[in-house]
């Protein structure tokens, strides 16, 4: 805690002075008795408590509530543009929320929330972003672990829940439909992954376009097209949008047509494949000029790091086969298990192994708006390698 880490495990709480109940105020005192931290306590939780501050004591009160939240919004000044319209505004423990994210897509916001300890607080949250930030509508997710627990609350909370809208009660039939870089896209903030768009991997879509030119793309584990749109845009000659969800591949025709006003759009022919990655890449015999590897988290727990590296290692080989001469390859990965490390060396490695010659362009990893204050936060990861025979 000392050093910043915002998370207490249960097994390492030494003593309680009493039960406590989820999103209660955890005081946390050293062998010494000296103040370390205050946080939200979680009692079924295996993160016992998630620090909100460390240091010397304060009082968390509205003003601290306020407070907290307007750093989180000034990280985030001036980062965007007028055209795009979709980002985090709150991106948990890095920003000194731990457990809980706030995106905007347009005038909708979306709260998730990781932990029941949010839970009695939720009134007060909203609150204080109705206050702060306008909007249309607030939409509440929850993560699976904490659904029940919210079900069974008085009034209970749903996942994809309006929590708040204006006109009260109005839920529009369509997605939500925002901006980003110009291009327009739609959000299910309702049901979607996430909160409904993957927002996190903004500046790796803009970089695919400034690659695009040319080239024809594979997008694997497309799932709404996101870099495909983009690759259209940027003057791809063909896209190929692959994944095993057919929900996902018409959200992607319907992103397509969002855009067809842009003439570069309108003239780049997109197909799109549903199929398991895995088994399309290796069984296909086409070529790409640009191959984009984006899969979902292959390692969920630290026990799957070991078998997630080896799968990485066989998807960038398939990938690579893939590849027409002179392509590039742009592989991905959100397994916080696995480090950035640990996975620029796979995917190197495996280029190597290939016996084809190739370069590195760059590594990217956490866009601004999705800061990662520590380790276990660092899951975005994305290397491109360009070959040249």
């Amino acid at each position: 805690m000392r050093s910043g880490h915002p998370w207490v495990f249960s097994a390492s709480v030494q003593e309680s002075n009493r039960l406590g109940q989820a999103g209660e105020l955890a005081v946390i005192y050293d062998r010494k008795n000296q103040f370390l931290a205050v946080g939200l306590f979680d009692p079924d939780s295996p993160i016992r408590v998630r620090i909100l501050h460390a240091g010397k004591p304060q009082t968390i009160d509205d003003a601290w509530w306020q407070a907290r939240l307007e750093q989180a919004l000034a990280k985030r000044a001036g980062l965007f543009a007028a055209e795009t319209t979709g980002y985090r505004l709150i991106h948990g423990e890095s920003d000194g929320w731990p457990g809980l994210v706030l995106d905007r897509y347009d005038a909708t916001l979306v709260l998730k929330l990781y932990t029941a300890a949010w839970l009695p607080r939720l009134d007060a949250v909203l609150a204080l972003l109705r206050a702060n930030l306008p909007c249309e509508r607030i939409v509440l997710r929850l993560s699976r672990n904490i659904q029940s627990e919210s079900e069974r609350r008085t009034p209970p909370r749903l996942d994809g829940e309006n929590v708040f809208s204006n006109p009260a009660g109005v839920k529009p039939a369509a997605p939500v439909i925002f901006s980003e870089s110009g291009l327009r896209f739609e959000a299910d903030v309702w049901r979607g992954q996430k909160t409904g768009f993957f927002l996190d991997q903004r500046e790796n879509r803009g970089l695919v376009e400034t690659l695009a030119r040319g080239r024809r793309m594979l997008n694997a584990f497309s799932f709404s097209g996101g870099f495909s749109v983009y690759a259209a845009r940027g003057g791809a000659v063909s896209v190929t949008d692959l994944d095993i969800s057919a929900h996902a591949l018409e959200s992607a025709k319907r992103n397509f047509a969002l855009n067809q006003n842009l003439p570069a759009l309108a003239a780049c022919p997109h197909e799109t494949i549903r199929a398991d990655a895995f088994e399309w890449i290796e069984k296909s015999a086409a070529k790409f000029d640009l191959v984009v590897l984006d899969p979902p988290s292959l390692a969920k727990r630290a026990t799957e790091r070991e078998g997630a590296i080896r799968a990485y290692e066989r998807l960038n080989s398939l990938g690579i086969q893939r590849l027409a001469r002179e392509g590039m390859l742009v592989a991905g990965s959100c397994s916080a298990h696995v480090s950035a490390l640990e996975f620029f060396e796979t995917v190197r490695r495996t280029a190597q192994k290939s016996g084809r010659q190739f370069s590195e362009l760059r590594t990217m990893q956490h866009p601004p708006d999705h800061p990662a204050a520590f380790k276990e936060a660092e899951y975005l990861k994305t290397i491109y390698l360009r070959f040249t025979a």
